[in-house]
């Protein structure tokens, strides 16, 4: 068991702006929303910043702008204790934005990936020494699927763990699945999954959440198992599986228990929904252990 795992994250950093409303508008409707806030994000960065607070030395490879959101991303990696060595400052580009409308306790999002179409094979294989010193990798699908499918092949080849979390949903390369160790997509997305290619070939690699039905997911033996969520008062979903992820990860390259990892992930989740913002509301580890012990 490692007390403080190696994790790595190759994916995006947005700068999330969010906008609070009682109603949706229609299409060319106006409405009057109720605040308008800023918070960090992006898939990678708060799947980055989910393992850090919940105990991993994490290396992030990413790419942000030439600009004001770029700066602060950086510095609230560095503020976090994430490694921000490996995240690249792309002149004459934005950083990713990513605009969400948050009504009822569910969420709207569009995003402008900006910087983020630079994390490109070229650009792994420049910090590729600081990603092979790690103990796991995870992955999102906000970056060129080229990027994803180079970098599995480089875990695959020199023995690192891989997880895959296929969101936004795009299609999944075999050659992508069959070489990574788990992926991790929620309903709809195993649903896309399943019509490019046969899921039940890695069933053993599929870990599906369910939000409030808790999360199913296939032993080494064959048995299908489903692990229960935690009972939260919800406010926002938006950082939810990011946190997931995140702390899926970090348990894993520490116990290399699947079942433990799951249970641990699904409690860190529990507690981000309570909170608005996808990285705000993440938990550091003596708060999910707290939450743990309320089964």
């Amino acid at each position: 068991m490692k007390n403080n795992p190696r994790v790595c994250v190759v994916g995006s950093i947005n700068m999330d702006m969010v906008t609070t409303t009682d109603k949706v508008p229609e299409q060319g409707e106006t409405v009057l929303g109720e605040s308008f806030t800023t918070y960090p994000g992006g898939k990678g960065a708060n799947q980055a910043i989910a393992a850090a607070r919940l105990g991993a030395e994490v290396v992030m490879v990413g790419a942000v702008g030439d600009d004001a959101f770029g700066k602060s991303l950086k510095e609230r990696f560095r503020n976090e204790g994430a490694n921000d060595e490996a995240i690249i400052t792309v002149p004459h580009e934005s950083t990713g934005v990513a605009t969400i409308i948050l009504s009822d306790g569910d969420n709207r999002i569009i995003v402008a990936p900006g910087a983020n179409k630079y994390v490109t094979p070229e650009m792994v294989k420049d910090k590729q020494e600081m990603i092979l010193s790690c103990d796991i990798i995870l992955m999102q699908f906000e970056i060129p699927m080229e990027t994803i499918e180079y970098t599995v092949e480089l875990a695959y080849k020199h023995g690192i763990p891989v997880v895959i979390n296929p969101a936004p949903y795009n299609k999944v390369l075999e050659n992508v699945v069959e070489k990574a160790t788990f992926i991790t997509p929620n309903e709809s997305e195993h649903s896309a999954m399943k019509q490019s290619i046969d899921t039940s070939a890695i069933r053993k690699k599929i870990i599906e959440t369910r939000g409030e039905q808790g999360v199913a997911f296939t032993l080494a033996d064959g048995e299908e198992k489903t692990i229960s969520s935690f009972q939260a008062k919800v406010k926002d979903t938006t950082g939810a599986g990011d946190t997931f992820n995140g702390a899926f990860v970090t348990e894993y390259a520490k116990e290399k228990d699947i079942e433990k990892a799951i249970e641990f992930a699904n409690a860190a989740a529990s507690l981000a929904v309570e909170k608005i913002g996808a990285q705000e509301g993440m938990p550091v580890r003596a708060e999910v252990i707290k939450r743990m012990k309320t089964r």
